[in-house]
Formats: C-alpha cells, sequence, structure tokens
C-alpha cells in the first residue's frame, strides 16, 4: 500500500524531536455546494529539530513513534513564517 503524502504548514514545534503540521483541505458542502475549508493537525516526526513554525512541510504516512506520532517530515516546501523584516519608509514630517 502506497504511503499517503500531506502538505501543511508547521504551527508548533515545541516538542522534541516532533512537530505540529496544520493540514488543510477544501471540500464541497453536500447540500449548498460552498467551498469551505477544512484542517486537521497532525504529530511529525522531525529528527534534528529543524523546522520552525511557519514553515511549509511535506509529510508522509510512517509506522507508529508513538501514541499519536504516525507521520514523519520529509522536506520543507517553503520556509516561512516568523522572520523580522526591516521597513524602510520614509516619512514626511507635517510642518506646524
Amino acid at each position: 500500500m502506497p504511503k499517503r503524502i500531506l502538505i501543511g504548514t508547521v504551527t508548533s514545534d515545541k516538542t522534541e524531536k516532533t512537530v505540529t503540521v496544520l493540514v488543510e483541505r477544501k471540500v464541497k458542502h453536500p447540500l449548498y455546494g460552498k467551498i469551505i475549508r477544512r484542517s486537521k493537525k497532525y504529530h511529525a516526526h522531525d529528527e534534528a529539530n529543524e523546522y520552525k513554525i511557519g514553515d511549509t512541510v511535506r509529510i508522509e504516512e510512517t509506522r507508529p513513534m508513538s501514541k499519536t506520532k504516525t507521520w514523519q517530515v520529509i522536506e520543507r516546501v517553503v520556509a516561512g513564517g516568523t522572520q523580522a523584516v526591516e521597513a524602510d519608509l520614509d516619512v514626511a514630517e507635517a510642518g506646524n
């Protein structure tokens, strides 16, 4: 049986060798037909503690590693989120 592969965003990296990944999917409402977002969080194994909050990662289903952890991070798709950005703004002072 092939292993499932999902893409999601890291929402927590506080635990040792584990990251929490939020995977969102879009489904059509069965009665009204509107497209709605459904999300689920997965615990994934991160051996080197290299993935941080905001990273978009690809996870793969694997053998159970603990009670809740049955996924493993394969690779980083997009580095993300919580980096400081320096703004270079020129603000003109209003004369009195």
